[in-house]
């Protein structure tokens, strides 16, 4: 009778045990998606200000700027635009959108900042001006955060997904409703090999 009893303790010991893991391990996955909404909301916000920014400069200067931008997209076939660029933004910043959309205006802001960024190189008067050198600095900042944090997410996600998949864990897990989360894709940019020329 005493060693049932000390069994039946032993057994709901390490259910608590398995359980508080799993709920840590969860908690972990929501925290690191934070960091992530965090991060694309700041980078949302700043996109308005490069799009205003480019907006602002010269009218002559800025027709032949958006003139290259979209000769050089059409090359490249995205034909990201300064609205394509905001409507990326939007995305990214809507705390409503799920993570995925929000990591996929990330992806598509970054082909249309890309493109921007190197058109500039061409235009000393913008890439003088402080302010555009300022947000294309925090830009590039900003979204190495965001790689960092969905490294992080991803990395997290997969440890939840083995933790509620292990055995015995697997059995407290169906039970109390712990299912497996998806990684984020990786950034299609990231996915193509640069080909070189020479």
């Amino acid at each position: 009778m005493i060693i049932t009893i000390i069994i039946l303790v032993v057994l709901v010991v390490i259910g608590i045990l398995i359980y508080n893991g799993m709920v840590s391990a969860r908690n972990t996955v929501d925290e690191a998606q934070s960091q992530i909404g965090v991060q694309l909301k700041r980078r949302a916000d700043l996109i308005p200000n490069l799009v205003n920014t480019v907006k602002g400069y010269a009218k002559h200067e800025h027709d032949t700027f958006m003139d290259t931008v979209e000769a050089r997209n059409a090359g490249h076939n995205n034909g990201a635009t300064l609205a394509d660029l905001q409507a990326a933004a939007e995305v990214m910043g809507n705390d409503q959108a799920n993570l995925a959309q929000r990591v996929q205006a990330n992806d598509a802001a970054n082909a249309g900042l890309g493109q921007i960024f190197a058109v500039a190189e061409n235009y000393p008067n913008l890439q003088a001006s402080t302010n555009f050198g300022q947000l294309q600095e925090e830009l590039t900042t900003t979204e190495n955060r965001v790689a960092a944090s969905r490294t992080n997410f991803n990395r997290v996600v997969r440890d939840y997904n083995t933790r509620i998949q292990s055995f015995p864990a697997n059995l407290l897990a169906g039970m109390f409703h712990f299912t497996k989360r998806e990684q984020l894709p990786t950034d299609p940019a990231n996915e193509t090999v640069p080909e070189v020329k020479f």
